[in-house]
């Protein structure tokens, strides 16, 4: 087969590198990828967000499969675009990627389907919105209704920083289109955890739980970002917990979605939390996340090609999953979550067996690997527990000796992290 991963990203690469491994691939393309994409497939200079380019890509090249990364495309309306061409894609419909473009939306759906999630209210007045503050008082998170790349939600500690953040959103318009309407949640006590599921209508197959860190620095602290490392499973959520967010959330969401005419077709992104009623649903992405399908995916036993068709051919695809652990730490540009430099030169990581090294924003400049974006890498690696699997990480990035213009945790994977609602 001939299949495009539509992305730049470590999720995408993850993706490719995933597939690569399948024997029931003839060529593997990227659009546009990414320098460390190019090592495993062919990067065509195609923007994720050129829907017609995309499309005039996959009948170019006779692309068989079309599996699609970032949330922007599919909210632009991609799969819509492939299916009127007759081209096969695995993503959800503009349609149904509205339960990640609008949390709006996303609340009143789980309202409507008695899906567990944080008591709120949705506002586009912002006097209204700190009114409501006022009398709730904090914490409480305030949320951007649109996409804002993961960094559209404020957990306020003080009702000081919730009206801070509902003039920075409705008043200043720093999200712009995406912060036209704030949701504003209570705020949920608890550990996170993600649950990702291959869904195509009523059949929902779920993968292994993960959890990532959010925060920018050791401890927890600092902004939030789109993740600094996850590791997988997230060995704290019992059979039982486990069988009851498939049952009360994953498999009411699809229905749900079906009921709605809104039928679901891809990656369905649970990011929850554990309180004392039991998981809840913070909010919903309609693709792999990221940075744990980095984690996830090396733990997938079967082929990834396989899985996919037999989804989308509504068969059971029998997922096998490695009895071990596997942890990722991603690699910043100094100063992201902010604005940081980019060009610069990659530092010189070593060989470590059983480790391994994922690209999210990096490009090739004159032959030389540089720096793309404000997340630029995840080092990796799978063990038998997660203490073996950290030491190894860990190993790789020192490695390096030095990583002058870049940074990151020292922590991940190493103890609970603490209350968060992101």
């Amino acid at each position: 087969m001939n299949i495009l991963v539509v992305g730049r990203g470590g999720r995408e690469h993850s993706i490719v590198r995933k597939l690569s491994e399948s024997g029931k691939v003839t060529n593997l393309y990227a659009a546009p990828g990414n320098g460390g994409i190019e090592g495993q497939a062919e990067c065509v200079p195609v923007d994720e967000m050129d829907i017609e380019g995309l499309v005039n890509l996959a009948k170019e090249k006779q692309v068989d499969l079309t599996i699609v990364g970032p949330e922007n495309p599919l909210n632009a309306g991609i799969t819509n675009s492939f299916h009127e061409h007759g081209l096969t894609v695995f993503a959800p419909t503009k349609e149904a990627a509205l339960l990640e473009g609008s949390k709006s939306f996303a609340k009143e759906f789980m309202k409507k389907y008695d899906i567990p999630t944080a008591a709120y209210e949705t506002f586009t007045d912002a006097e209204e919105a700190k009114a409501y503050v006022e009398v709730k008082g904090a914490p409480i998170v305030v949320k951007a209704d649109g996409l804002a790349a993961g960094k559209g939600v404020i957990v306020a500690e003080t009702t000081e920083q919730a009206i801070e953040a509902i003039d920075e959103m409705l008043v200043n318009q720093a999200f712009a289109d995406a912060g036209t309407k704030v949701v504003i949640e209570e705020f949920l006590a608890g550990r996170e955890f993600s649950l990702m599921a291959f869904v195509n209508g009523k059949n929902v197959h779920s993968m292994v739980t993960a959890r990532d860190h959010k925060r920018a620095y050791d401890g927890d602290a600092g902004p939030n970002t789109g993740g600094m490392g996850a590791y997988a499973p997230a060995d704290d959520i019992s059979e039982e917990q486990l069988a009851y967010s498939e049952r009360e959330i994953l498999q009411k969401t699809a229905d749900g979605m079906l009921e709605e005419g809104r039928s679901f077709t891809g990656i369905l992104y649970a990011g929850l939390i554990m309180t004392e009623q039991g998981p809840k649903v913070i909010e919903f992405n309609t693709r792999f996340g990221d940075p744990e399908t980095q984690v996830v995916l090396p733990l997938l036993k079967n082929d990834l090609v396989q899985v996919v068709m037999d989804v989308l051919n509504g068969q059971d695809p029998e997922l096998e999953w490695e009895d071990k652990a596997c942890l990722g730490v991603v690699v910043a540009s100094e100063g992201y979550p902010g604005s940081y430099q980019k060009g610069v030169k990659l530092p010189e990581f070593k060989h470590v067996d059983d480790a391994f090294m994922i690209h999210a924003g990096t490009k090739k400049d004159n032959g030389q690997l540089v720096a793309d974006g404000g997340r630029v890498l995840l080092a990796g690696a799978k063990a038998a527990n997660m203490t073996e699997a950290g030491s190894l990480v860990y190993k790789l990035l020192a490695s390096a000796g030095t990583t002058e213009g870049f940074f990151y945790r020292q922590d991940i994977g190493a103890h609970p992290i603490k209350h968060e609602t992101i």
